[in-house]
């Protein structure tokens, strides 16, 4: 059985545990220990995921396949997405899988929750970013029907990365 269900401030440590090992697990082989370690400093520290939960224009939703925490989906709308797109716009700012759970459709029930969310608060197009070396997500995220609509710099540690922005309107 997989339910999803809202992420509260009392489940902060799921959520920084399911984030670590997600990003770590994705990001591994392509980057330097160092990088990994300042970004997940940086991004997944207690007070900075703290902060993300309490922000009132994002929201994060946990996944559960058989009772077991599978990951995770993180939404920005407003002035909280990492680029400014407008208000009709709504931002997938991560879906995490943790390998073992990978390749069981969990990624697209994540994102349809994000298209169900979009209609529900008024949205017109969603939105995210995808590292450019990160084909497996390009690939799932074209076949889905999004689309390249431009690009910019995401500071991984010590390294500028190009994120892909991927775009598709919400019908």
């Amino acid at each position: 059985m997989i339910t999803i269900e809202p992420c509260s401030l009392g489940q902060l440590d799921l959520l920084r545990s399911v984030s670590i090992d997600t990003f770590i697990d994705t990001f591994r082989e392509e980057n330097t220990e160092e990088n990994l370690q300042a970004y997940v400093d940086r991004a997944f520290g207690e007070e900075q995921l703290e902060k993300e939960l309490a922000e009132p224009e994002s929201a994060f939703y946990l996944i559960y396949l058989d009772g077991q925490l599978a990951g995770y989906l993180k939404l920005n709308w407003g002035s909280s997405q990492t680029e400014q797109m407008g208000n009709d716009h709504l931002e997938v700012e991560r879906i995490y899988i943790r390998t073992i759970f990978k390749r069981k459709g969990l990624g697209r029930m994540l994102l349809n929750y994000a298209f169900d969310e979009a209609k529900s608060k008024g949205k017109h197009v969603i939105w995210l970013g995808v590292w450019e070396k990160n084909q497996d997500a390009l690939y799932f995220y074209k076949k889905l029907g999004f689309f390249e609509a431009g690009e910019h710099v995401f500071q991984f540690g010590s390294e500028q990365q190009t994120d892909l922005i991927l775009k598709q309107a919400i019908r």
